[in-house]
């Protein structure tokens, strides 16, 4: 699938059902883009929609395809110079927080090679899980990242589907922990055209759409606390090769 980089506006939904049922949905827009040709928006449309690489793996000083490279290598991964597709949410008014950043890595061939999944959690950590999918961009992975207060940061599974996107995106991830019932996340959305107009469009529809992420994210927790969810220890932070 030759993948076309684009704006998308998606809806979000996470359900958790065991020990206490909780579901929510938000709505939001999200940015697919080749990581060497990021957007270059004129001036004033630039403060909604700006991309560096030290909101996403490796080293700030570099840029995010030369980290993505540098991550591959560590996992006997070379894509020859492929293209790379990245879907994440973009800097608004300098804040950005992306819960999942996905990245379609192809080889020189436009052979989609794996998929790399770059999770965020709100203390400021992030993980790389590397993916080789299969024909429908499914793939199975252990957790092993501590990304909510109330899961442990591993003893658990991902089972993901990342199909890239064309018209329509469709994402899953699914935690399958022993003895209970999976906590699913969706992603769904629908491709806009990626000019200025669109994108004030969507600015204005969801106004500081990455900042209003964090805050639903925050008021979940806060709820299922006083629900009686008990919290799990967050435990050191460690360090993945070649990921901060």
């Amino acid at each position: 699938m030759n993948a076309r980089p684009g704006l998308f506006e998606c809806e979000v939904a996470h359900t958790r059902t065991t020990p206490i049922r909780n579901q929510f949905r938000y709505r939001t827009y999200l940015w697919l883009v080749d990581v060497d040709e990021l957007p270059r928006l004129p001036r004033p449309f630039g403060v909604l929609a700006g991309f560096r690489a030290d909101d996403h793996l490796g080293e700030p000083g570099r840029s995010i395809r030369q980290n993505l490279d540098a991550y591959l290598a560590t996992q006997d991964v070379d894509l020859r110079g492929g293209r790379i597709l990245m879907l994440a949410a973009a800097r608004v008014l300098g804040y950005v927080f992306n819960p999942l950043s996905v990245y379609w890595c192809h080889d020189c061939d436009g052979v989609l090679v794996c998929v790399v999944a770059e999770v965020h959690n709100t203390y400021g950590g992030r993980h790389c899980y590397l993916l080789h999918t299969d024909d429908r961009g499914r793939a199975q992975v252990e957790k092993d990242f501590y990304v909510s207060p109330f899961e442990p940061a591993s003893g658990a599974t991902y089972r993901m589907s990342l199909p890239e996107p064309d018209d329509r995106l469709d994402l899953t991830v699914t935690l399958h922990r022993p003895g209970a019932a999976p906590f699913v996340t969706g992603v769904r959305g629908r491709r806009r055209p990626p000019s200025p107009a669109t994108l004030l469009r969507l600015a204005l529809r969801y106004p500081l759409a990455p900042l209003a992420v964090t805050v639903r994210i925050r008021r979940q927790g806060i709820g299922l606390l006083i629900r009686g969810l008990p919290l799990v220890r967050r435990p050191d932070p460690t360090r993945q090769e070649a990921v901060q």
